[in-house]
This record gives C-alpha cells, sequence and structure tokens, in this order.
C-alpha cells in the first residue's frame, strides 16, 4: 500500500506528527522499532508537559497512541535499515526485509542517552538513575544527588540541582573539564557542590530497588572511594538514531540539520524530534516538531 507519510519512529514527535497528518486527511504509517512513546515511556513520573500537572510517562505515551489511532493512523513494529527515493516514491525497508511505501516521509527517529554500561543501571532507571535533570531533578528536591559529566550540560544540570537539592556531587573521570569555565567557576562557587576529579563510576549501590550511593575509583591512583546519593544525573550526551540515513540528510554531530518546519534537501523528506540539530530536547519540543514536520508534509503533498 501507498501511504502519503510514512513516519519513521514512535516516540512523542511521531505520534504527534500522525495525529496532525489524519487530521489533514493523510494516510499514516508509523514504523516503529521497539516500543511506542519512545523515552518518555520511561519517565515515572511526567510533571512538566503543559496541562497534564502529573502522571506516567507510560501513560502519556498510551494516550498518545490512542489518539494517533483513535483517528485511523495505522502502525507496524519494523526497524528501518534503507530509505531510498524511487519515481517519485519514498521506499523504507525494514531489517526483516519487508518493504513501505510513501509519498513522504518523516524521520522521528530520536536519540538515545549514552550510558555508563554499569551493572544494575537498566534496573534503577527512574529508581535514581537518570539522564535528565531538567525532566526529574524536582522529584530529588532536598536530597542528595550525584552528576556525571564533563561538557556544558553536566555543568549545567549540576548547577540547576544545586537549586533544588541539599547537595550535588559533580564526578568527572578527566581532571579538566570541556565545558564553559565559566559555568565550572559558578559551580565551584556553590557551597552545597563537591566536584571529584579524576573519577571512574566503578559501580551502582542500590537497596529495595533504588539507588543509594555510587562506588568511586580515582583514575590515576587507584584508590577507591564511596559516596552516598539518591540520584544520580547522568550527562554523558546522546546518541541520534541517523546512521542508516546519513546519506540523505545532512548531519552534524549526528544530529540532522534541518529548519524548525523539518524540511531537508530532499523532496518529501523531513526530520522532527531528538534527532533535530536544535539546542533544547525536551517532551514540548519533540510535539512541537512533530506537528511542523506533519503540516510540511502536508503542504509538500498538496502541491
Amino acid at each position: 500500500m501507498l501511504y502519503d507519510i510514512l513516519i519513521v519512529g514512535g516516540g512523542p514527535a511521531g505520534l504527534t506528527a500522525a495525529i496532525y497528518a489524519r487530521r489533514s486527511g493523510k494516510s499514516v504509517l508509523i514504523l516503529e522499532k521497539e516500543g511506542f512513546g519512545g523515552q518518555i515511556a520511561n519517565a515515572p513520573r511526567v510533571e512538566n508537559y503543559p496541562g497534564a500537572p502529573s502522571l506516567s510517562g507510560t501513560e502519556l505515551a498510551e494516550r498518545m497512541l490512542s489518539q494517533a489511532l483513535a483517528l485511523d493512523a495505522e502502525t507496524d513494529v519494523a526497524e528501518i535499515t534503507e530509505l531510498k527515493r524511487e519515481n517519485g516514491v519514498w521506499l523504507a525497508h525494514s531489517e526483516d526485509g519487508e518493504r513501505y511505501e510513501g509519498r513522504s516521509v518523516i524521520l522521528a527517529v530520536g536519540a538515545e542517552h549514552r550510558r555508563l554500561g554499569l551493572p544494575g543501571e537498566e534496573e534503577l532507571i527512574g529508581s535514581g538513575v537518570s539522564y535528565c535533570a531538567v525532566c526529574d531533578g524536582s522529584f530529588y528536591r532536598g536530597r542528595e544527588v550525584c552528576v556525571c559529566g564533563g561538557g556544558d550540560s553536566a555543568l549545567q544540570e549540576a548547577l540547576m540541582l544545586s537549586e533544588l537539592c541539599s547537595h550535588v556531587t559533580l564526578i568527572h573521570r578527566r581532571t579538566a573539564f570541556r565545558g564553559e569555565k565559566t559555568l565550572l567557576e559558578r559551580l565551584e562557587g556553590q557551597e552545597n557542590v563537591t566536584v571529584l576529579t579524576p573519577y571512574n563510576i566503578s559501580a551502582l549501590r542500590s537497596a529495595d530497588g533504588r539507588l543509594t550511593g555510587l562506588s568511586l575509583t580515582h583514575a590515576e591512583s587507584g584508590e577507591e572511594k564511596n559516596v552516598e546519593c539518591e540520584a544520580l544525573f547522568v550527562c554523558y550526551g546522546q546518541t541520534p538514531a541517523t546512521a542508516a540515513f546519513r546519506e540523505l540528510v545532512e548531519l552534524e554531530g549526528g544530529y540532522a540539520s534541518a529548519p524548525e518546519n523539518g524540511m531537508t534537501a530532499q523532496p518529501g523528506l523531513f526530520v522532527a524530534g531528538d534527532c533535530r540539530r536544535k539546542s533544547l530536547r525536551q517532551l514540548t519540543t519533540a510535539v512541537s516538531d512533530g506537528a511542523n514536520a506533519a503540516m510540511s508534509a502536508v503542504h509538500y503533498l498538496e502541491g
């Protein structure tokens, strides 16, 4: 079947794009490789989405998917590994050998937070391990937390958390920071902030399914150290899932370069969500991207 719009990725950007496209009367197929909802589905609570003061990420993802399905958007579970345009039609090939056809495509493949790769990390996500202080910092107000990383994002998140939490420990595996000097100076001026360098996190300590602290190893001397905390915010950056499409879209640091409307240099190809190069990656910006890309695709289809 030839669809008006193929949407690759079933996170908030992709689901929003489907809703807007269906309301514009276009046929839509959403292709998602894992679970619909994207990263937000793993959030224990979402409290920064307008109009929904507090609900679980799973519930929000289910609502978005249900709304798209109620508008007759179609879905399939497939990992798209190849995308090309032939005779004005976009062909998407899955890892399993399936082929999907669309008059246009919206890439909403998202990005994944880089993990520590430590035992128990996945199990503690939402129970002390987080990759977004903006999303989860308020849950640890008045508590002791840790941040790991050496770039601007780690310094900014540590500064933000220092205004909320009783104590913040910033852990970096190198002596020098990659982040801005002024941010580091501001951070070092905070009375409730401790900076530990150069230390590697060697283990996550937990009890009753919740994070209780970290085991650290000095990168040079091998000295071991324990730090108590109720949360660890990992700021090692993100990896956008754009590798399979690098021949089609211009990438900067792996992120697709496209304006707010999601248009690329390829006719009928649009990008949306966390895979797009932008300054802020939040649920609200993903939804905005999805709406913009959908309407750009609708305008393209209508000439």
